[in-house]
């Protein structure tokens, strides 16, 4: 027996809406779809990169507030809170994670290896608003959160590479 919370809706090859949410579609990945949504989000970023900081986190933040109504409304839509193939958040957690990295692929790779970790392990408080945060918010915050600590990590390493 499939579990439905991870088969991927037809919805999401009908509405804009959940494709969207879905990441472009890439959230019915076969496994690990929040893997999946983040490797969309890298040439996103490669196309950002180059944008002064203020406008890049701009429009970072224009994907959030759209991000709170995309997964919001997705999640409603299928009645599940937050569906695994929902990744525009990883989408953006992923850009939040490179808005202060260093230039170059090694740091493309490191910020996607950082957002992950933080995104699965989940620390303290990305579990407990994952958990008790409900909608399209909630969706999102828990990976903003883990977006932010992995910009915290990759500027921990920039800096001690640096100096050493």
């Amino acid at each position: 027996m499939v579990d439905k919370q991870l088969q991927c809706p037809r919805s999401v090859w009908r509405n804009p809406v959940h494709f969207l949410a879905f990441g472009f579609g890439s959230g019915c990945g076969p496994v690990a779809p929040g893997t999946w949504g983040t490797l969309v989000a890298v040439p996103l970023f490669m196309l950002m990169s180059s944008l002064s900081w203020p406008l890049y986190m701009g429009i970072t933040v224009g994907l959030f507030a759209m991000g709170v109504w995309l997964c919001g409304r997705t999640a409603r839509d299928l009645g599940v809170h937050d569906h695994p193939g929902i990744v525009w958040d990883e989408i953006v957690g992923y850009l939040l994670t490179m808005s202060f990295a260093p230039s170059g692929l090694v740091w493309v790779g490191l910020g996607f290896v950082f957002f992950r970790l933080f995104d699965i392990v989940k620390p303290w408080p990305i579990r407990r608003l994952d958990q008790e945060m409900p909608g399209g918010l909630g969706i999102m915050l828990d990976d903003v959160l883990a977006g932010a600590y992995g910009a915290l990590a990759l500027w921990g390493l920039a800096t001690l590479l640096h100096y050493f």
